[in-house]
């Protein structure tokens, strides 16, 4: 699909929903792979398949507390080894034993391992019935050094971190996950306590992390601006200090509040002046008409998401969110469903409609209304309802679940 670019031209016309996910989904390449430390690769996705760097157990242990025994008993007690203490260097001849804690290396010539539970020990003698191997743990019985433990595009969650860790690796090789950088415009948002007259609580930068999060990115940061060109100018051109640890850490950055065009919104005036290309100026959705995506001379995209809550969602939905897969080479499947009550299509535009889902289909909630966010949390998605639908199955957008 061509790029439409912008130098001090006409506005164009609004593209259509599916059109606006695809371009966002194309402007966006997959970041390159990086070796990060194991604190760092939660939530990314492999890069590589990770490989056991050493044998599960590493060698021979005992499974069991109990003797390490040679040969039949009765058997005379030579030893002890603890797990983590020193290995018991000599071989076991028939007839010897050593006292031996689960996890700790069963001596060379070692048969089998018999439990306390199973011993009579007298002085240094014990005897018991041992069945030959049973309770040793053979090097490599859990996992063989080199094998293929989880495969590329596998996502890093914290017990695969254990999994990593216990099979040496202090470093991942991971498709990084894409860092965001928010900025939040107006001069009428507040972002703490009760509102006063003329004034609204900001309610987008508290769901932005949790959806970025969602999307396969990160928050670097997020810092709130006042209304007027050269703040905005000044963020976009070199993020301020709170964004990220330097200056132009940020893959993406969002702006909130800026895009639509009343006096106050200067998102496009500055992406103008910056010479950016500007690939989706608005898109034919309700609510999130006035949204925005643009690629900054540095290659970075700009997302410019209107000021109402819903909209702003439902504008994230559109284009944030594909972009934020895409870098981080995160794939998502359709899901699609029939709608089980009213729905008035627009002539025009795709609506957005919070859903949730039953056996009956997906049951509208209602609350829709752009400057509200209340639908939308009582939905668990979005129905998306083209334009003059005519009752047959529509997509279904999910939204972040709650942990």
């Amino acid at each position: 699909m061509p790029v439409t670019v912008l130098r001090h031209g006409p506005v164009v016309e609004a593209i259509s929903w599916g059109s606006a996910r695809t371009l966002a989904t194309g402007a966006a390449c997959p970041l390159k792979p990086a070796s990060v430390p194991l604190a760092e690769a939660l939530g990314c996705r492999l890069a590589a398949p990770l490989r056991a760097l050493v044998a599960v157990p590493g060698v021979d242990v005992s499974a069991m507390d109990g003797y390490a025994v040679a040969g039949p008993g009765p058997w005379r007690v030579v030893g002890r080894v603890l797990a983590g203490g020193a290995c018991y260097e000599a071989p076991l001849r028939a007839g010897e034993a050593v006292e031996i804690a689960t996890g700790a290396p069963v001596p060379a010539g070692s048969e089998s391992v018999l439990p306390y539970e199973r011993a009579v020990a007298d002085g240094a003698w014990v005897d018991g019935a041992a069945e030959p191997g049973e309770h040793v743990r053979r090097r490599g019985e859990d996992i063989a050094e080199g094998a293929v433990v989880l495969g590329a595009g596998a996502v890093v969650t914290p017990v695969a971190l254990g999994l990593a860790a216990a099979l040496g690796h202090d470093v991942l090789r991971v498709r990084p996950r894409p860092r965001v950088a928010v900025l939040v415009t107006g001069d009428e948002v507040v972002h703490e306590g009760l509102p006063a007259p003329g004034r609204v609580r900001d309610a987008i930068g508290p769901f932005l992390p949790g959806l970025v999060e969602w999307s396969g990115g990160r928050v670097a940061g997020t810092v709130h601006l006042p209304d007027g060109l050269e703040a905005l100018r000044a963020a976009l051109v070199r993020p301020p200090d709170g964004v990220a640890r330097e200056p132009r850490a940020a893959d993406v950055l969002v702006v909130c509040g800026a895009s639509s065009k009343g006096p106050a919104d200067h998102l496009r005036a500055v992406l103008d002046d910056l010479e950016a290309e500007v690939l989706i100026d608005g898109v034919a959705v309700r609510p999130g008409h006035p949204q925005l995506l643009a690629r900054l001379a540095g290659g970075r995209l700009v997302v410019g998401l209107p000021g109402n809550p819903y909209a702003a969602l439902a504008a994230a939905l559109t284009l944030l969110a594909p972009i934020l897969r895409e870098l981080a080479g995160t794939a998502v499947g359709k899901e699609t469903s029939a709608l089980a009550g009213a729905v008035r299509p627009h002539p025009r535009d795709t609506r957005l409609v919070p859903v949730r889902r039953s056996g009956r289909g997906a049951v509208p909630v209602g609350h829709d209304r752009p400057g509200s966010l209340w639908g939308a949390a009582l939905a668990d998605a979005l129905a998306v309802v083209p334009p003059a639908w005519a009752g047959d199955q529509v997509e279904l957008i999910e939204l972040p679940p709650g942990g």
